[in-house]
């Protein structure tokens, strides 16, 4: 890519795709495309295959996805496999049609099976059976590798698929019934840590930004406090208390969605779908590449991190009859060190950068 190639970011409002957005920005990249959903619906193909026609975008990152938690994984199943397989369906497809130069097509690690050998390999793909939380979402993204490994052995096209550990950073999305486990903590903890206070100037402050279910920041208070308890956030005479779905035990890895965006940007401007398997394979299969950092934590560990910072005073309650999904996630990372990069931005700092901020934007 030059500074003057016309490159789509499909979901650019997005936890990566902002960060993709800011990070070529600031490099000097003007000729980007961007289009928010009112604009263009990626799930309508007659839409896409105008917008392609129309912009006929060089470069193409994809890092639009219908995502969510367990929770929203868990109940919204046909919408997540439907969704994703329906975008990433007609932006490769299009892609192909318009002869874009090169796609990244963003994924997920919860492709790999629920007990996989740790850390996971990419040679781990399809070699057992998923989490079945999160089953739909993880069946779109592994068609997805395929679709564009597929299109690459057939037509000869340059389409890489990377796989990112879980991310957070700027832009992430807060919404307590549809978030990440790193976000949904933050929130709790920090509301929480306002009623352990009793400060309601910054709890209708949070509200005002980012209502919950039938409550804002106009909402008295024994109905925010109501609703606040349906989401694990309790208080009583002498404390407060924060539920945490699962035992804690679970071991979970985070990235830096601006890590994120350096390393797919990185990948753009020099690597290519030949550097992504070895020349001698007979056959040619999981050459997509895993995004992190190769280190893990517990919930447990992730929850008293966040806690400290935020400077929750209360206590952390652990739910053990709500499910805790896959054990342990932690990727391989040497496939992408040995394509040259690495990440920058340890739990520690990142988890003080997070928090600050939301203290911003809230």
């Amino acid at each position: 890519m030059d500074k003057n190639s016309k490159i789509y970011i499909a979901g650019h409002r997005g936890l990566v795709g902002s960060a993709i957005v800011k990070s070529l920005e600031a490099d000097g990249y003007k000729n980007l495309i961007v289009r928010t959903h009112s604009e263009l619906d990626l799930i309508d193909s007659t839409e896409v295959a105008k917008f392609f026609e129309k912009e006929k975008p060089e470069y193409v990152i994809l890092a639009a996805a219908k995502v969510g938690g367990i929770v929203a994984n868990n109940t919204y199943r046909g919408e997540f496999i439907y969704d994703n397989l329906m975008i990433q369906n007609n932006i490769v497809h299009h892609s192909f049609l318009n002869k874009v130069k090169k796609l990244l097509f963003l994924g997920s690690t919860c492709i790999y099976p629920k007990d996989c050998e740790q850390p996971m390999q990419e040679d781990a793909l399809l070699t057992g059976s998923l989490e079945y939380t999160n089953e739909p979402y993880a069946i779109a993204k592994i068609a997805g590798i395929k679709l564009c490994e597929s299109y690459n052995l057939q037509y000869g096209t340059n389409y890489i698929s990377v796989m990112p550990t879980n991310l957070y950073g700027p832009n992430d999305n807060f919404d307590l019934e549809k978030s990440h486990v790193m976000p949904a903590l933050v929130r709790k903890m920090h509301l929480a840590k306002a009623v352990y206070e009793d400060d309601w100037k910054t709890i209708r402050k949070d509200l005002e930004k980012t209502p919950i279910d039938l409550i804002d920041e106009n909402s008295s208070k024994n109905d925010i406090c109501t609703v606040l308890s349906k989401f694990g956030i309790e208080k009583t005479s002498d404390s407060t208390s924060v539920e945490i779905w699962g035992s804690g035990k679970p071991r979970r890895e985070f990235l830096w969605s601006e890590d994120m965006a350096d390393a797919c940007i990185f990948i753009m401007k020099n690597r290519n779908f030949v550097d992504t398997y070895t020349s001698n394979q007979k056959e040619i299969r999981n050459t997509h590449i895993n995004i992190g950092t190769g280190v893990d934590i517990s919930i447990k560990e992730l929850a008293v991190l966040i806690k400290n910072e935020i400077g929750f005073k209360g206590t952390l309650v652990y739910n053990a009859n709500k499910p805790d999904g896959t054990m342990k996630k932690l990727t391989d990372v040497s496939k992408l060190h040995k394509l040259g990069w690495q990440h920058k931005i340890d739990l520690e700092n990142g988890v003080k950068k997070y928090y600050q901020w939301y203290l911003e934007k809230n």
